[in-house]
């Protein structure tokens, strides 16, 4: 086992050790608070924020991944290639309006709670597996594609047989990018009332206690280098079948 992979086994025992047990890291947090502040965030149990959060981030990743492919293979189509400027504008939506402004806007809508955040992490998260999508689909060798025909195989086989199997580690790796991306900005859903980990780094800020601040980032932190190598892990994979090396 390489050292990398040690080091990430340990941050996950570490991670679950807090989660299952906060309360066993008061003493390592115990420095970093002032005036006999707790050490550990007890309001809202951190595990239960945890589970919310990463419910949240997936939810609005898959409704991200499903309208962004949707959009590539629409517009890799022959007859789908002029509407490619108008796809690339809805998808640019998210990363042209900061998070917050996003929240701002859909509050007055739909409320206060998870809603919002949905929709701001979604809008966020088109582009890098939009663009991830459509490099992987149109940038496959001409050999492919006179292989595919050569075979007798319809565009739909195509499409499912060939072209989408080749482009999996691209696009893999552009739904990395937005799952890494969502997990952070999620945190900002607090500001609105969504139940993430950002209600342990808000409380932190708002009482100067430093220890609440480091514990949310702690968990936001590990988990996103998780799913990062989690990810890359499956875009290795994919690449194998396809005999390519990553």
């Amino acid at each position: 086992m390489s050292f990398g992979r040690i080091l990430l086994a340990a941050a996950a025992l570490v991670l679950l050790g807090f989660l299952i047990s906060p309360d066993s890291f008061a003493a390592v947090f115990a420095p970093f608070t002032r005036n006999n502040a707790p050490a550990i965030y007890a309001q809202t149990p951190i595990w239960s924020l945890t589970l919310s959060h990463l419910a949240l981030v997936g939810m609005a990743v898959l409704a991200s991944t499903v309208v962004a492919l949707v959009l590539a293979v629409l517009v890799t189509r022959p007859s789908g290639r002029e509407f490619l400027p108008l796809a690339r504008t809805i998808t640019s939506v998210g990363q042209t309006f900061p998070p917050v402004a996003v929240l701002a806007l859909a509050v007055p809508v739909m409320g206060f709670g998870a809603g919002p955040t949905l929709v701001a992490l979604f809008l966020y998260g088109l582009l890098p597996v939009f663009e991830n999508t459509l490099a992987g689909l149109t940038g496959q060798p001409p050999q492919v594609a006179e292989a595919a025909r050569g075979m007798g195989l319809t565009p739909r086989q195509r499409l499912w047989q060939v072209d989408l199997p080749l482009a999996l580690p691209v696009i893999l790796g552009g739904m990395r990018l937005t799952a890494v991306i969502s997990l952070g900005t999620a945190t900002i859903g607090s500001t609105v009332a969504a139940r993430t980990l950002g209600e342990v780094i808000i409380a932190g800020l708002l009482s100067s206690n430093t220890a609440f601040v480091l514990q949310g980032g702690m968990v936001v932190g590990i988990i996103a280098v998780l799913i990062h190598e989690g990810f890359q892990s499956l875009e290795r994979r994919a690449a194998a079948r396809i005999g390519q090396a990553r």
